[in-house]
């Protein structure tokens, strides 16, 4: 099934960046039904203009009706960078060049530096409840995730089983960028633990016998590729001692729990609710994104152990949100948002939890988290 996406479209050239299978090329191709597009997923396609780059201009030039480009993970030829560039300052702006991609390692090194800034960066992610609807079941993007590709499939159990590994083969070993792929398989299934949390580099390297240097490439490859991020503290006007570490996530619950290893020593309640709080950093992540207002999305912890799991700051925003796995409030609930209002009163301050009533409780609302997700949208 088709859904309508909310994701922004700038009016001129740009770039979106997106992990495999959030829906990037289905848009586009909707969006721009009479786009010139050039799939470079095709082998023959990408020999010839890796051979020659400059074959572009003479394709764009063939198509001169043609007032948008399309060029699909645009990564894997990074050369063509400097004929797109080219192309841009020509045109003057008259025909748009769109250049997706799920990955942005290899165009960092390319040094071309994105283009210079003559195309806006933009990102796609897995789907929202918003987009989805009707169809939108919490317990469901909790085990299944949001990816579209796992949704449309007809087993997505076992399209999201080997998810992550057609990911790893595609483009980690395609780009050689890991030597080790079973050290990496290990480090990817460590970094499962520290899902919705902060992470030990020192841990995962004894966990996985490398190096805690390699640890922290592993990581880069992870953030470059799209399927995890890392959430910076919130320290602005700080009046306390806080904690400096970033927590980590995977870009989708599904994904997450498909790497989780599960046995009789690990916690249903535990996976869970790593697995809610991820939901909720993406869709959080996804609207700030889409909506292109320049918020910024972080967390807040104290040294004494109080948190606050979500806090977004921006021009016209500042919100402090707690998400609880349960469908019972208990006065320990609200500390964390309780310490951050005595240093922050101005923030609004919410908790999500798994009840279905919607409740003021000193000065914090408390929102049902799927009523919130439905209702989360980015701004047009």
């Amino acid at each position: 099934m088709k859904y309508k996406r909310l994701i922004n479209c700038p009016s001129g050239s740009f770039f979106l960046f997106g992990p495999r299978g959030t829906g990037k090329s289905t848009w586009l191709t909707e969006k721009f039904p009479h786009a010139l597009y050039i799939d470079l997923l095709r082998d023959d396609i990408k020999t010839r203009l890796e051979a020659q780059p400059e074959r572009l201009a003479e394709l764009v030039g063939g198509h001169p009706d043609a007032t948008t480009v399309i060029i699909d993970e645009v990564q894997r030829v990074s050369a063509l960078l400097p004929v797109v560039h080219r192309l841009i300052e020509q045109d003057g702006g008259a025909r748009r060049f769109i250049l997706t991609g799920s990955s942005a390692r290899k165009l960092k090194r390319s040094g071309v530096d994105l283009l210079a800034g003559r195309a806006v960066i933009n990102r796609c992610h897995p789907l929202l409840a918003a987009e989805m609807g009707k169809d939108f079941k919490l317990e469901e993007a909790l085990v299944r995730g949001m990816i579209p590709l796992v949704i449309a499939s007809d087993d997505w159990r076992q399209t999201l089983a080997t998810y992550m590994a057609i990911y790893v083969r595609e483009e980690v070993q395609y780009e050689g960028l890991v030597r080790n792929l079973p050290a990496f398989a290990r480090f990817l299934e460590a970094m499962s633990f520290s899902h919705g949390s902060l992470y030990s580099a020192t841990d995962i390297s004894r966990d996985c016998g490398v190096s805690r240097t390699m640890v922290d490439a592993y990581l880069a490859i992870l953030v470059d590729l799209l399927v995890a991020a890392r959430l910076p503290p919130f320290t602005r006007r700080a009046k306390r001692r806080l904690i400096g570490h970033d927590k980590f996530y995977f870009f989708d619950a599904g994904v997450f729990r498909s790497i989780r290893p599960k046995g009789p020593l690990d916690s249903a309640a535990e996976i869970d609710g790593a697995a809610l709080e991820g939901l909720v950093f993406q869709h959080l992540q996804t609207t700030i994104d889409y909506g292109m207002t320049g918020d910024t999305l972080s967390f807040w912890r104290t040294h004494t152990g109080q948190e606050v799991d979500f806090v977004i700051y921006g021009e016209n925003r500042f919100d402090a949100i707690e998400v609880k796995n349960t469908d019972k409030l208990s006065p320990k609930d609200f500390s964390g948002l309780k310490a951050f209002a005595t240093d922050y009163p101005e923030a609004r301050r919410i908790l999500l939890y798994r009840g279905r009533e919607r409740l003021l409780h000193n000065g914090v609302l408390c929102v049902p988290v799927d009523e919130f997700l439905r209702e989360l949208k980015p701004p047009c």
